[in-house]
């Protein structure tokens, strides 16, 4: 008698807070039962001596976008999809990003346009919001969060994207009342375009300068600054890609009086640091990301705020620009460092980078891996109880990963359309092995199993979950001013 249509036998199961040996029964994409020992499938996959994970939620990715500056991302869906089903991910937030004069609606369909007919996983998407008017902040943004857009990103910094504080609370405004949560690029612009003005009239044009103009106090006084705005208005904020001890010092402070603020860091702050741009020539564009990489005492300080709960996602900030004119170099083969494009790819090692140098090392428990990886994902954007989890009546997204498999990375096991990885070199125990997305085989034995255009667009529900950091006593709170969230 055929009960599903795949089981999953033999592995070790592995969630955000247990760790047991069981087989995983799929039936009509979904997780229907979890038991010791299941029959009567017309797939199994053997997962022996294999760990088998919820499948990564990536949060934080640039596909098919185009940049403040004009630049088209090197990926679009379906490269940008395939490259992250390749590192162990079935769903991806990535954003759709509103250019001043366009309406949020239209960004909307435009970004669907794009990644209904390529990508091969599951998405959804946050906005991108720089253009503030009437229309925006009291029809079009309360109608969309409605619709299952219930995140969007600001900007502190770039002179195209940049909201003033007034902007700024405006939008926190329009999220505290319809449950969303903003997430906050936190650099200060005066800074960064007073070191660069002052850089480029002295002559410092190269790569490196880029790092000198994102001084580290331009993240921490935006960090702080917005964190109080959010404050005024007692509603919650994500503040991404942190780099620094100072500002993890200060968005771990503003967690200890209460307030709900949630953060992430990412691999360029694990694993680079400024020495990777300070090359000769202009190969330290490749490195070229905003925040930059800092030194090796921040590195200490973004693994302990992932092993604390400071930072409560790891996420790759996937922006992918190639090596040539028609990204890093699109104002020429030696441009200053103002003119080249930023961000670095990785969303296909995001996971594998951590496995190996977060678990493997000790660091970190294969439950936290889990939980940085995808269940708070899933917790803090609205897309659990059906993602980030395996559990019955889960969405059947799994990753199958062999704790044993030892690579060196190179850029041609990659799958995205970047033409280099940051990560060159670097040796990496752990890799996915088969991954299982609705319960299609959407990766197996290191083949593609499924076509472009079979991944769904995830509509989600306003509202979050808060995630206390550990360490951190609950304060007194007062539920009328809690806007939907549910503490944990």
């Amino acid at each position: 008698m055929i009960d599903f249509d795949l089981i999953i036998t033999g592995g070790t199961i592995v969630t955000a807070t247990d760790t047991f040996k069981a087989d995983i029964g799929i039936k009509n994409s979904q997780i229907t039962s979890i038991a010791d020992r299941l029959e009567g499938a017309q797939h199994i996959i053997n997962a022996q001596d294999r760990y088998v994970f919820p499948g990564g939620i990536e949060a934080h990715c640039h596909i098919e976008q185009e940049s403040g500056m004009g630049i088209m991302a090197a990926d679009d869906y379906r490269s940008g999809s395939i490259s992250a089903a390749f590192g162990g991910n079935t769903t991806i937030v990535p954003f759709a990003a509103q250019h001043r004069g366009q309406s949020l609606r239209e960004v909307v369909q435009i970004y669907h346009d794009r990644a209904g007919p390529k990508s091969i996983i599951d998405y959804a998407f946050h906005l991108i919001i720089s253009d503030v008017n009437d229309k925006i902040l009291g029809q079009e943004l309360p109608a969309l969060i409605k619709d299952g857009y219930t995140s969007f990103k600001i900007f502190l910094t770039y002179p195209m994207l940049k909201l003033s504080d007034g902007d700024m609370l405006s939008v926190l405004a329009v999220a505290r009342e319809n449950g969303a949560i903003t997430m906050v690029h936190a650099e200060n612009d005066d800074v960064i375009s007073w070191l660069s003005k002052r850089l480029l009239d002295s002559g410092n044009i190269a790569p490196k300068f880029h790092a000198v103009s994102h001084a580290r106090i331009a993240e921490s006084e935006a960090s702080n600054r917005a964190i109080q705005l959010a404050r005024l208005l007692d509603t919650p904020i994500f503040i991404v890609h942190v780099s620094t001890s100072e500002a993890a010092s200060i968005i771990r402070k503003a967690q200890g009086d209460g307030l709900k603020i949630f953060a992430e860091t990412c691999p360029q702050y694990l694993f680079l640091t400024s020495d990777d741009i300070d090359i000769e020539g202009m190969e330290g564009a490749k490195f070229c990301c905003s925040p930059p990489p800092r030194d090796k005492f921040d590195q200490e300080a973004m693994w302990q705020g992932l092993i604390n709960g400071t930072f409560q996602l790891f996420s790759s900030d996937h922006a992918p620009y190639r090596f040539d004119e028609t990204g890093k170099l699109h104002a020429g083969p030696n441009p200053q460092f103002k003119k080249i494009a930023n961000g670095v790819p990785g969303i296909e090692l995001r996971m594998p980078l951590l496995f190996s140098e977060g678990v493997c090392k000790g660091r970190i428990s294969l439950n936290k891996f889990v939980e940085l990886t995808s269940t708070n994902a899933a917790k803090v954007y609205g897309l659990s109880p059906k993602k980030g989890s395996i559990a019955v009546g889960c969405d059947a997204d799994i990753v199958i990963w062999d704790p044993k498999r030892e690579v060196t990375v190179s850029y041609d096991l990659l799958h995205d359309n970047v033409g280099y990885t940051p990560y060159e070199g670097m040796s990496i125990k752990g890799w996915p092995e088969t991954v299982v997305s609705r319960g299609r085989i959407v990766i197996a034995k290191g083949q593609l199993k499924v076509k472009p255009g079979s991944g769904k667009f995830i509509q989600r529900s306003p509202g979050y979950e808060f995630i206390r950091p550990a360490g951190i006593s609950p304060p007194e709170i007062d539920p009328k001013t809690n806007f939907g969230a549910k503490i944990i």
